[in-house]
């Protein structure tokens, strides 16, 4: 491995033990309870270290689920149907209990999701995370206005129906109850979306450079 690929390597590393790090404190005392300084120390690095890499304190947090923020972008990527693939995609994170799904009861995943819904500095932040989702999204079906109002509401779909499957789950309801509910309203969701923006290829095309 070059000299490039091991920095990269151990900059993913660094990423991922400080979020497990801060996750579980924040799980244990509180999002509100527990300091940048707190989590730096536990990690054993500096507070302007952590920083460096977390600008802000929600994304210790949200960088659990950062690798999904261009996922939908990169589904559709030359893909025939753009909605088809997104689609396809959720159906098949149905099937095997993906947490970005909402469809998942074990108990870690419920205590993070329940965190990150829980805090309002967290829901907020992850309004900025969805918005760049979509920004990424709308480039790349073209980068239109058209395609800006089909990323909003393919993103808007895929974030109701996970929202649902995961109340559903925090109020008690087991996984094999619910996952015959969820396909059908992601197939009939997707569905009507499906219907409602029409064939891609009637996208205007990409906007000049």
């Amino acid at each position: 491995m070059g000299e490039t690929g091991l920095r990269e390597r151990k900059k993913r590393r660094m990423y991922e033990d400080v979020s497990d790090i801060a996750v579980r404190l924040f799980l244990a005392k509180g999002f509100d309870a527990v300091s940048v300084a707190e989590v730096a120390a536990a990690a054993g690095i500096s507070k302007p270290t952590l920083f460096r890499y977390f600008p802000v304190k929600e994304d210790l947090v949200l960088h659990r689920i950062a690798d999904h923020e261009t996922e939908t972008a990169r589904l559709v990527a030359g893909a025939a149907s753009p909605v088809g693939a997104v689609r396809d995609h959720f159906l098949d994170g149905l099937r095997r209990n993906d947490p970005i799904t909402g469809l998942n009861d074990h108990p870690q995943v419920l205590a993070f999701h329940t965190l990150l819904n829980s805090t309002a500095t967290l829901v907020a932040r992850q309004h900025v995370y969805l918005e760049r989702s979509e920004a990424a999204l709308a480039e790349a079906l073209g980068g239109t206005l058209d395609a800006r109002l089909a990323a909003g509401q393919i993103i808007a779909v895929q974030r109701i129906l996970a929202q649902d499957n995961w109340r559903r789950i925090a109020a008690g309801e087991r996984v094999d109850a619910v996952r015959e509910d969820a396909v059908a309203a992601a197939e009939r969701a997707f569905g009507r979306l499906e219907r409602v923006l029409g064939d891609p290829a009637e996208l205007p095309e990409r906007r000049p450079e």
